[in-house]
């Protein structure tokens, strides 16, 4: 059962009515971080050490490796605490720092996205024309620009969101803060939060997300003028892991940020905001080193072999 009488601050009620679902949930929440944090950082080593990793690419995907270990040590061990124990509070200023971080890290990761969609769409469809396009400059520029809007997001949405009237009981149906529960808890006016909150799922989620369907629809256009079988596999292994990463997160984040207002969907938000806060992150690495062969190389040689026969 839950502690009613919580000191300031919030009662994260997550998934307590359903006890024997709390433990099975923190065992997997604590495998998949474990695995997010395994993943990511050897991300992080591989595309750092490895000079056959300097590449546009890679450098874009070791910014997603960063701000998805941001992203999941932002709300995990606060997860982990509350699914394990009877005490599921969280301070005003912890539920202010996260709500924060959360909202940066999520707008970013959009905005990451679809700058990794234009690099690919660069790379299949200017092919002789990519190395002068993409330049390390504009990659750090690109990126610089993706981590601003996040901030900027972040600084704009959270303060509205905590200055809402809440109600007594304080209770955040949802197993961390975020925007919408925070919303649904306020016992005054909400329509400005909600407007806000409805023109940034647009500006952050549909334009981007439509952006991406631009670059692919060209990508495909490109792939089928190639007359050559081996052009085309080669460019669907190179958007193949982007594609299934951007379906989920994207798949993920709408389900729980353009949910209609029912009991149900509300329910069914939870299972999405987790997967997208844990499963996201500890599928993202596994993506991109399974179907990647040139990341498998690079392990190989940061182990001290030979890529090919450590492949093969």
């Amino acid at each position: 059962m839950v502690n009613q009488s919580s000191p300031v601050g919030f009662l994260l009620l997550g998934f307590s009515e359903h006890p024997y679902l709390e433990k099975i949930l923190f065992v997997v929440v604590l495998c998949s971080y474990i695995l997010t944090l395994l993943g990511n950082t050897l991300i992080l080593l591989l595309s750092t050490l490895d000079p056959r990793l300097h590449s546009p690419m890679y450098f874009f995907l070791s910014n997603l490796s960063f701000l998805d270990l941001c992203f999941t040590t932002t709300c995990v061990p606060q997860m982990l605490l509350n699914l394990w124990g009877p005490t599921k509070t969280i301070s005003f200023l912890g539920c202010s720092v996260q709500l924060f971080i959360f909202m940066l890290l999520g707008t970013t990761e959009c905005i990451l996205l679809t700058v990794m969609a234009f690099d690919r769409y660069v790379a299949v469809c200017q092919p002789l024309h990519y190395a002068t396009i993409i330049h390390p400059r504009l990659c750090r520029q690109l990126a610089a620009v993706a981590w601003v809007i996040g901030l900027v997001q972040s600084i704009v949405q959270i303060p509205p969101t905590l200055r809402l009237p809440f109600c007594p009981h304080r209770q955040i149906d949802d197993f961390l803060c975020e925007v919408p529960s925070l919303i649904r808890l306020s016992c005054g006016d909400t329509t400005f939060n909600e407007i806000q909150l409805a023109v940034a799922g647009v500006i952050f989620l549909l334009v981007p997300l439509s952006l991406i369907l631009v670059s692919y629809g060209a990508i495909a256009r490109a792939v089928v003028r190639t007359n050559s079988s081996k052009g085309r596999r080669k460019a669907f292994g190179t958007c193949s892991s982007h594609i299934i990463v951007v379906t989920l997160f994207y798949s993920s984040v709408i389900a729980v940020y353009l949910q209609p207002k029912n009991p149900y969907a509300q329910e069914r938000g939870k299972f999405f905001g987790l997967f997208y806060a844990v499963g996201t992150p500890t599928l993202n690495p596994l993506v991109y080193t399974l179907r990647n062969k040139e990341v498998k190389r690079a392990f190989w040689r940061l182990l001290g072999k030979d890529g090919d026969s450590g492949e093969s």
